[in-house]
Order: structure tokens, then C-alpha cells, then sequence
């Protein structure tokens, strides 16, 4: 077993190709604009069907790659090739626009920039040489006399149109390099976050399998040296019994049987908790099945208020069904233990986001902040010794998560409890606890 791996190399270019063919088409829509803007507003000499032609040339690329996206594999050489076409189109644009005294030359560095954030450093310092080359061409580009039918702007234009567009250029490109860098980073830290989630499942997963391991291996090693006892103990006490023992030692051989006794039981609860939902297929299961299941036999039930809508009684869900049955009985029974005799426990049963919620609450005085931060760790628990491990909310939290649900608490001092299981509609993958 193995801790999930960082995110391939091929996720993360494909989060970042998608980021960068949405900044394209912001790109592609505003060089169209800043075009149609200086040709007819400005009214200056621009070759407008050339220009037109690349960004063309431009959207054609765009799409073709958002086809080939999702059957193609994405690697880092692929935003590498795709910015340095990006780079070499634009400076088709430049060259036809004014070349050095275009103001939008400043979108070099756009790409420069988010090549910094995307691209390994053999990748940046290679596309760093390439747009200084391409920058560079535009100072001899300018004095290369043009074919017939295309036309440079003269001086006068060149200046009004550099002067009038440094503000707007500087502020195209920052706001693309702000908007893109932020959106990457965001969409990256969301992964991380879904990694550090799958690392945790991963880890409370590997608990419950030592769990059921230790369980195991516990009750086939102490089974036999319990079994002696209780038998020896019960031939010396019949045995001091014939001679005339006191009562008062007959009582400690019995006490001695009783604590064996409980220490099966022990074994028996660890084993059942830990090993419940090891192997245990998955079956669906109505929501009133569900509650009819968790309460038999409870202890207590009387004092259980439930409220099932008739309409979400015949809900199914899908997991291994004694697991979930012995989960809620679990919180139902620490919610009867939290409450006073005479107080009841409320079951609600209600639709939430597509899935179901069952709600657990008690009357009892509820937990403090530093108490609630720690239920449900593996053997952490506030109740006396003997009436449990601390192991119930840690199972519930995890067969919740195995199924795509979730266990919550909320609670405040002299407030009570309320757990609230979530179980989604349909049918999951079943997966193993210890897989």
C-alpha cells in the first residue's frame, strides 16, 4: 500500500493548458480590438487583412488544440511550443503595426512571465532567448522595405499611436499576467488541497486496517491463555467450594472469571468495530431499513424520538449494510450515554444536496471546543473506562468517507450534540477500508 502519489506531470500541464488557451482568446479578442480601434478609430495606414489573417491563424491553433485536449497527453514541452508560437505570431503583429514603437510590445513579457510560472527552467531561459531574438527582429524588421499592397504608418502616426497606447498596453498586460497567475495558482492550490484530503483518507484508512489487524491477531493470541483461565478458575473454585473455602475468596476467583470475561468482550468489540466493513459487500438499503436495523436490540430505544418522512423511508443507499447499521446504532448509543435518563435523543432523517442526512442528537451538556477537535481520533475518548475505546466516531468518519459521505459534530457547552451522517444517493465504488 502506498500513499497517493503527487499530481502526474500530465495533470498539471493540462490545469495550466486550460488556463492558457482561456488567456489566448482573452488575448486574441483584445489584439482584434486594439486593431479595429487604431485602423478605424485613429484611422492609421494598418494592413488590416494581414492582420486579420493571424488572428485567424491565432483562433484556428486555439481550437485545434482544445480539440486534440482530450485524448492528447499534455507535457511541459507542449505549453513550451505553444508560447513560443504565441510569441512568434505576435510579433508577425508588431512588425505590421508600428514594430518598436507599438506600445503593445509590452505583451512580450506576458509571456514571459506565465512561462516563469508554467514552464521548467530550460523551457524559460529558451523561451526567454527566443522572445528577445523576436523583439530584437523588430528593430531590423522596421527599415525592410514591404511588399506592394501593405503599408507601415508614418512617424507622426507611430508616435501618436505609441503615446496614446502605453497606458492601455501596460494595463492589457498586467491585467492578464494578474488574472492568469492568480487563476493557476488557485486551481494548483485546490489540487493540493485534494491531495492533502486523499492523504488523510489514505492514513485513516491504513489505521483501520492496523486496527483490524491488531484485533485479529490479539483474539487468535489471547483467546487460548483467556480460555485456561476461565477453566482453572472455575475448577479452583469448585474445588476450595468442596473444602470449605470462605465466601470471600470463592468472590475473588468469580471476579477473576468476570474480568476474563470482559476481556473477550473487549477483544470481540475490537475485532467486530475494526474488521466490520473488511470484506463486507455492498448492497443497497432502504433509509428505513437502515433505522429499523440501528435500533433493535438498542438498549434504550424507548427514549429515541426518529423522524422518518414516509417519502425517505423507502431512500436506498448503497455500502456494506451491518457496517452502516452498527455506525448509527453507534451514535444513537453515545447520544442515549450523553443524555440524562429521563431526557430523549432525537433521529432525523432528512433529503440534503442529493444524498440524505442522519441527524443524531442529544440533550446532554455537550462538548468543549477542545474536546470537539478531537472526537473522533482513533482511541480518544471522554467516557468512562470499561464503556468504550474511543474507536466508534473514528469508523463512522471513515466508512461515511469510504461510501462518499461525511460524519459531522457540532456541539457547544450545555447545548448538547448533534452528528450529522451524510450518505449520497446511488451507488459508489465499493472500496475496501484497507485497500
Amino acid at each position: 500500500m502506498t500513499l497517493p502519489a503527487a499530481p502526474e506531470p500530465d495533470s498539471r500541464a493540462r490545469i495550466n493548458l486550460e488556463w492558457l488557451l482561456r488567456l489566448r482568446w482573452g488575448l486574441l479578442l483584445g489584439q482584434a480590438l486594439v486593431i479595429a480601434l487604431a485602423a478605424y478609430g485613429l484611422e492609421l495606414a494598418l494592413p488590416v487583412p494581414v492582420l486579420g489573417a493571424l488572428l485567424g491563424l491565432e483562433a484556428l491553433t486555439n481550437l485545434a488544440v482544445r480539440v486534440w485536449l482530450p485524448r492528447g497527453r499534455v507535457t511541459e514541452g507542449t505549453l513550451g511550443k505553444l508560447m513560443l508560437w504565441d510569441t512568434l505570431v505576435l510579433t508577425g503583429l508588431l512588425a505590421l503595426s508600428g514594430g518598436t514603437h507599438n506600445p503593445f510590445t509590452t505583451l512580450y513579457l506576458v509571456n514571459v512571465a506565465l512561462g516563469t510560472v508554467l514552464l521548467p527552467a530550460r523551457w524559460i531561459w529558451g523561451l526567454l532567448a527566443f522572445t528577445l531574438t523576436a523583439f530584437g527582429s523588430l528593430f531590423v524588421s522596421q527599415d525592410v522595405v514591404l511588399v506592394p499592397g501593405l503599408s507601415r504608418p508614418d512617424h507622426a502616426a507611430l508616435m501618436r499611436l505609441h503615446l496614446n497606447g502605453m497606458w492601455v498596453a501596460f494595463a492589457v498586460a498586467a491585467g492578464f499576467i494578474v488574472y492568469f497567475v492568480q487563476r493557476v495558482t488557485r486551481a494548483l492550490g485546490a489540487r493540493e488541497q485534494e491531495l492533502a484530503e486523499a492523504r488523510a483518507l489514505h492514513a485513516r484508512r491504513e489505521k483501520v486496517a492496523s486496527l483490524a489487524t491488531l484485533a485479529a491477531g490479539a483474539a487468535h493470541e489471547l483467546s487460548t491463555p483467556l480460555s485456561t483461565i476461565a477453566v482453572v478458575s472455575k475448577e479452583v473454585e469448585r474445588a476450595l467450594a468442596a473444602a470449605g473455602t470462605t465466601e470471600t475468596v470463592r468472590e475473588d476467583l468469580r471476579l477473576i472469571r468476570q474480568q476474563v470475561d470482559r476481556c473477550r468482550d473487549v477483544l470481540v468489540q475490537m475485532s467486530a468495530d475494526a474488521g466490520q466493513t473488511t470484506g463486507e459487500a455492498f448492497h443497497a438499503m432502504s433509509l428505513g431499513r437502515l433505522v429499523e436495523d440501528s435500533l433493535a436490540e438498542l438498549s434504550g430505544v424507548e427514549r429515541v424520538k426518529v423522524e422518518l418522512p414516509s417519502e425517505l423511508g423507502t431512500w436506498e443507499v448503497h455500502g456494506p449494510p451491518r457496517a452502516l447499521a452498527r455506525v448509527l446504532r453507534g451514535l444513537v448509543k453515545n447520544a442515549l450515554q450523553a443524555s440524562a435518563p429521563s431526557k430523549p435523543v432525537e433521529l432525523r432523517v432528512v433529503a440534503r444536496g442529493g444524498g440524505a442526512r442522519l441527524e443524531v442528537r442529544d440533550s446532554g451538556a455537550g462538548m468543549a471546543a477542545e474536546v470537539l477537535s478531537r472526537a473522533g481520533e482513533p482511541f480518544f475518548t471522554t467516557k468512562a473506562p470499561g464503556e468504550g475505546m474511543g474507536l466508534g466516531l473514528f469508523l463512522a468518519r471513515t466508512l461515511a468517507e469510504q461510501l462518499g459521505g461525511s460524519l459531522e459534530l457540532s456541539s457547544a457547552s450545555g447545548q448538547g450534540t448533534t452528528a450529522c451522517l451524510a450518505l449520497p444517493a446511488g451507488a459508489p465504488s465499493p472500496r475496501s477500508v484497507a485497500s
